[in-house]
């Protein structure tokens, strides 16, 4: 029987170090699922899940803590069984001046409709003419069967009219 494990992964970013992670999970015979790996203020900071064999889990979990030789801070958690989708995705983009308490208000809303952000990607960017800072953020969330929809939009649409910000929200596939 296999096991899932979720972990994060964070510290000085150096070349090799994916491949110092994916060596670990591979000697002990797991399998990469998915992750989220990215270069941030210098460091780099990862989050992924692998499968591995139930009986080889405490091995790999102590092969993957023995990173924090190299400064890494390292942290396995067993991953949940995945259940049967009642839910909606759904894609919501957003492009605006930045300013403070964007993630905020938009957090907040989704979450007052009870939906779960499934994965959030921003950045700050010059804009092309102005040179302004640009926010943009791409947001995949799971809506569930109850939520009002249209109430949703609605009060994400009156965020991005306060905020002065462009938002697109459509289903995924």
């Amino acid at each position: 029987m296999n096991v899932s494990l979720v972990m994060t992964i964070i510290g000085p970013d150096r070349p090799g170090l994916v491949d110092s992670v994916a060596s670990l999970v591979a000697a002990q015979g797991g399998n990469w699922l998915e992750s989220r790996m990215a270069h941030l203020g210098g460091h780099f900071a990862g989050i992924l899940r692998v499968e591995a064999p139930a009986e080889r889990e405490a091995e790999l979990t102590a092969a993957l803590q023995g990173l924090q030789s190299a400064g890494l801070t390292v942290v396995v958690h067993r991953g949940q069984p995945i259940a049967v989708a009642t839910e909606s995705l759904m894609a919501l983009e957003l492009v605006g001046q930045d300013r403070p308490g964007i993630v905020r208000q938009i957090s907040h809303a989704l979450a007052s409709h009870g939906v779960n952000v499934e994965e959030f990607t921003s950045e700050c960017v010059s804009a092309a003419m102005s040179g302004e800072v640009l926010f943009k953020a791409q947001i995949t969330v799971k809506v569930p069967q109850a939520c009002d929809l249209a109430h949703l939009r609605q009060d994400l649409e009156k965020i991005a009219a306060d905020l002065i910000v462009d938002l697109a929200f459509q289903k995924v596939g």
